[in-house]
């Protein structure tokens, strides 16, 4: 009974968000644990039937009743680790992926998207409903792409789902330090979501390649991109995602003053993540709701990142135009005005007015995330908290 249901027992809990079990550094184990569960059920049940030939007529009326118990619990813990809490079984694959234009669109435009471009074809990808799939499996134009959010850790990253040439099928396998692990079909290679980086398997120290997006509210993206179409909601999961209704919204710890639980509530916080050049910084996003944008340099870089006025969209781009740093305020109709040249740039990075017009500022990848999460993936990341402070180490 040890090895017929152990084994499922601790790789469950090793791959679900139970108390300690997500601080554990354990993914190689619950990788190799999980090809030698099905061999060890095998010989575990064996050795049952075995038992229940050979032994089991000479048991106690006692002893029996205490051995079907046992057994009953243990097909009750198979329940829950192989079929109620299993992560594909939790969190399913969309039956229906259908998209609508702005005109025949469902999605409320106050939702938070993650947005791609590729091949003059725009689409959004609602975060109520990647939150509850994990990973939307599609094509933006010709190009296939693999895109992901986890709520543990409020990470949306988006991928090529190419893996030496060949597009894979990836499945949910569950969570390591409260980021989503994905495997791939061909290989079986396990692959944290928050970097892209494969973690366990035979591509180990592998990345999936990343593909270029943008986090934004629904409305700021079709203010860009009005022809863009828009996932829309899967009928057979609305329950699920209500249950995410809220979650683009507020961050935990803005509503929170006398809580007791303010330790996680300050893990969740939410801060805007970017690395260039191996280099990783995170702003933090409540102090940067106060100022809305933020001048600086990533080593050799300079960057700027700002919020729109809905509180949600951000935006990071590099600041270095035809050899000259530019630096950056808002001006009172929400577009960007650099101070050298007193020139107009819109929020896609395109100067609109002034000497500078027609140029472009280029964008910088930027992530949303918790700062467990960035500080456990970046762990020697820079931190902004707030104007006037010094960057720092976090320990």
């Amino acid at each position: 009974m040890f090895l017929l249901f152990f084994p499922g027992l601790l790789h469950a809990y090793l791959l679900m968000p139970f108390p300690g079990s997500q601080n554990l550094e354990a993914i190689k184990l619950c990788y190799y644990l999980e090809k030698i569960i099905l061999p060890l059920r095998i010989a575990g049940g064996l050795l049952l039937f075995w038992y229940l030939f050979k032994f089991f007529a000479n048991n106690t009326k006692k002893g029996r009743w205490v051995k079907g118990v046992v057994l009953v619990i243990g097909l009750a813990s198979f329940y829950v680790t192989d079929i109620g809490y299993k992560a594909s079984a939790m969190f399913e694959e969309p039956v229906d992926i259908k998209f609508a234009n702005a005109i025949d669109n469902k999605v409320p435009e106050t939702n938070v998207v993650l947005g791609v471009v590729s091949d003059g074809v725009a689409k959004a990808y609602p975060l109520n409903y990647l939150g509850y799939h994990h990973k939307i499996q599609d094509n933006v134009g010709k190009l296939p792409v693999l895109v992901t959010y986890c709520t543990m850790c409020r990470s949306g990253r988006v991928y090529s789902p190419l893996i030496n040439g060949v597009r894979q099928n990836f499945r949910l396998v569950g969570a390591r330090h409260y980021n989503a692990v994905i495997e791939d079909e061909s290989s079986g290679t396990w692959w944290y979501q928050a970097t892209g980086e494969a973690a366990a398997g035979p591509m180990s120290g592998s990345r999936l390649k990343e593909i270029t997006y943008e986090q934004s509210t629904l409305s700021a993206w079709l203010d860009k991109h009005p022809g863009s179409l828009i996932l829309q909601p899967d009928n057979h999961f609305i329950d699920a995602y209500n249950d995410l209704r809220n979650y683009d919204r507020v961050q935990p710890v803005d509503k929170d003053s006398l809580m007791k639980n303010k330790d996680s509530l300050v893990r969740k916080s939410w801060y805007v993540g970017v690395v260039i050049d191996r280099q990783p910084k995170a702003y933090n996003w409540r102090k940067l709701e106060k100022i809305r944008i933020v001048n600086d340099n990533i080593g050799n870089t300079p960057l700027v990142i700002m919020l729109e006025n809905d509180s949600l969209t951000f935006h990071a781009f590099n600041r270095h135009v035809d050899g000259k740093e530019l630096n950056f305020k808002i001006a009172a109709d929400e577009c960007l005005t650099d101070k050298e040249t007193l020139s107009t740039w819109d929020l896609d990075g395109l100067c609109i007015a002034g000497v500078q017009k027609g140029k472009r500022l280029a964008k910088v990848q930027a992530y949303q995330e918790y700062r467990h999460s960035w500080i456990h993936f970046h762990p020697t990341s820079l931190f902004w908290e707030g104007e006037g402070k010094r960057f720092s180490y976090m320990p």
